[in-house]
C-alpha cells in the first residue's frame, strides 16, 4: 500500500477488521486541544493518540522535547487498538499537514510494523467530503504487538557530533526557514541551527490545505542530494522531521536517519551562558 491513502479509500474500509484508525491531532502551544477536538468529533472508529503521552517518552535533562516512547508502552497502546503486529493496517490522520500523523507513521516502522499509512488531506479533507464522524469512543480491543526496534534508524547527540561533518553525511534541518536562520525561535531557549545543516522546511511536503504534493515534486525537492549520502534529518524535537522522512521515502531515498532530539536536544548541550 502507498504510505498515503485517500479519504475515498478509507471511507470504504471503515468496517474492515484489519484497519485501525489513529487520530493524532495535536497543537504544541495547547497540548489539550487535540484531545478536545477528538472528543467533539472524530472519524468513525478512530482512537486518539496524544503526542506527549502516547507518541513520546517523558522529557529529561537531555534528549529533546519529544523522546521516543518506551517500546513496551507503545506496544501496549497499539494492542489496545487491536493492532496485530505485522498484519493490521494503521491509518493515521491529523489536521496539521501530516506533522503528527507522520510521527506515528515513522514510529510504527521504527518498531518494525510496516503496515501504516497517512490520510491525505487529514481531518479537514475528511470533513469537507461529509464522510462519517462521531463523538463515540471505540471499544478497547486486544491485539498483539511485538516491537522490533530498528536502532540504525536514529542517531543521538554523541553520534551526530562524530558524523555530521563527514563529507558523506548530509544533515537536514526540517524547521521553517526563519527558525533555521535564527530570526525567530518560539519554543526552544536559543535560535539558530546545527552547524553544517541544510534547510528543507517540512511544510513544503504538502499543499496549504494538507494534501501531499505530487510525487514528481517530492523527487525534485531532493535532487541535489546524492543517493550515496548518509542523510540525517532533524527538526525541533523529532516530530515534523518525520514529514521530510516521508517525502524522502516517496522520492526513493529510504534510508535517512532521524536525530530524534533535534534542535531542542542540541540546545541542551550548547546553551549560551
Amino acid at each position: 500500500m502507498n504510505p498515503v491513502v485517500s479519504a475515498e479509500w478509507l471511507v470504504n474500509q471503515l468496517d474492515n477488521p484489519q484497519i485501525a484508525i489513529a487520530d493524532c491531532r495535536f497543537q504544541l502551544a495547547n497540548p489539550q486541544l487535540g484531545r478536545n477536538q477528538y472528543q467533539e468529533s472524530h472519524i468513525l472508529g478512530a482512537y486518539y493518540l496524544d503526542l506527549n503521552l502516547d507518541l513520546s517518552a517523558p522529557v529529561g535533562e537531555n534528549g529533546g522535547r519529544h523522546p521516543l516512547p518506551d517500546a513496551a508502552s507503545f506496544a501496549a497502546k497499539m494492542a489496545a487498538m487491536g493492532v496485530e503486529w505485522g498484519k493490521t493496517w494503521v491509518i493515521a490522520y491529523d489536521d496539521s499537514a501530516m506533522a503528527f500523523a507522520a510521527r506515528l507513521w515513522w514510529l510504527l516502522r521504527y518498531f518494525g510494523h510496516e503496515q501504516v499509512a497517512i490520510l491525505d488531506g487529514g481531518w479537514s479533507g475528511w470533513v469537507n467530503q461529509s464522510y462519517p464522524v462521531t463523538t463515540d469512543g471505540p471499544a478497547a480491543k486486544t491485539g498483539e504487538f511485538i516491537p522490533q526496534v530498528q536502532p540504525h534508524w536514529v542517531v543521538d547527540y554523541q553520534e551526530l557530533l562524530k558524523r555530521k561533518d563527514q563529507p558523506t553525511v548530509t544533515l537536514i534541518d526540517s524547521r521553517e526557514g526563519d527558525r533555521y536562520r535564527g530570526e525567530r525561535e518560539p519554543i526552544d531557549p536559543q535560535a539558530g541551527h546545527i552547524p553544517g545543516a541544510m534547510n528543507f522546511p517540512w511544510r513544503d511536503v504538502c499543499t496549504t490545505d494538507g494534501y501531499l504534493r505530487p510525487l514528481a515534486e517530492q523527487e525534485q525537492r531532493w535532487q541535489t542530494i546524492g543517493t550515496e549520502q548518509e542523510i540525517i534529518v532533524y527538526c525541533g524535537s523529532g516530530v515534523t522531521a518525520c514529514v521530510n522522512l516521508l517525502s524522502l521515502e516517496l522520492a526513493g531515498i529510504p534510508n535517512a536517519k532521524l536525530y530524534v532530539g533535534g534542535w531542542s536536544d542540541w540546545c541542551s548541550y550548547h546553551l549560551l551562558p
